[in-house]
């Protein structure tokens, strides 16, 4: 029982598919990226490790966009340790500005 009809029919009752767990990986890397953006303004403890994760799966997975995967990891980083620099400074287990 097939659930989804195929990427692609052929005419010769052979059916190619597509790849797609590639366009999902380049999803992955371009969200990693967002979020990691995103995530030094706003809920860095929350978006700076999702975007380390998204970033991870997207490289393990063989992204075509590589260098967007990976200054979303960078930028995941960069989230925790602006926490941290922040939380230091406080000394307190939040920040605000």
């Amino acid at each position: 029982m097939q659930l989804t009809a195929p990427a692609h029919r052929g005419t010769d009752n052979t059916s190619t598919t597509r790849r797609v767990g590639i366009h999902d990986t380049d999803g992955m890397a371009v969200a990693s990226f967002v979020l990691g953006l995103l995530g030094l303004l706003v809920l860095n403890v929350f978006l700076g490790p999702i975007a380390i994760a998204l970033a991870g799966i997207a490289l393990w997975r063989g992204t075509t966009r590589r260098g967007r995967a990976l200054l979303g990891l960078g930028l995941g980083v960069a989230d925790l340790l602006v926490l941290v620099a922040f939380m230091s400074a406080d000394n307190t287990m939040s920040w605000s500005l």
